[in-house]
């Protein structure tokens, strides 16, 4: 058998063996609804908590995890953007996880949730492709202050509702 007919039976071997593997695609893949968007503008979140100056915090962060993951470039304005992502942030929660050991009145472990809800507007059409609310937590031990406390834990939670977000227009889920 000669070297080129030892080569192709490999092949062939190979290609019957793993006909999965043809349909990989290397680089991000865009949901369907996703098309033909490459950038995104991102204006300042509406904060609809009682917490002041949040909003720069959640959509700068957004804006970094959309850096981070690459798949969609930033735009530097709405008229350059092919689609804009507008946020509001619904809510902050605090909710008690444990508390003092013999104390059942007194709290020293708190969860913290943060909730987004956001829409992507095609920029060409005004039509929105997608819209979803995500939810962002973390946990915090009481330290002293916990008003301090739940401050020191908003951008942890933050981080987590801007992957999720991300990881929702990027993926698809």
């Amino acid at each position: 058998m000669s070297r080129i007919a030892r080569r192709a039976s490999v092949a062939i071997f190979f290609w019957v063996l793993f006909p999965g593997c043809a349909g990989y695609h290397v680089g991000p893949i865009k949901p369907t609804f996703m098309g033909g968007i490459n950038s995104i503008d991102v204006p300042t979140f509406r904060n609809e908590t009682l917490i002041p100056a949040i909003e720069v915090l959640v959509s700068d962060t957004v804006i970094r995890q959309i850096q981070e993951d690459g798949t969609f470039k930033v735009a530097s304005s709405t008229n350059t953007a092919d689609a804009l992502l507008e946020g509001n942030i619904l809510r902050i929660t605090r909710r008690p996880d444990r508390s003092v050991i013999g104390d059942v009145q007194a709290t020293r472990e708190f969860d913290l949730t943060i909730t987004i809800h956001y829409r992507v507007i095609r920029r060409a059409t005004g039509e929105v492709v997608n819209e979803a609310t995500v939810n962002g937590s973390t946990e915090f031990f009481v330290s002293g202050d916990v008003n301090q406390d739940e401050r020191e834990a908003i951008p942890l939670a933050t981080q987590h509702a801007a992957t999720r977000l991300v990881s929702e227009i990027a993926e698809g889920w």
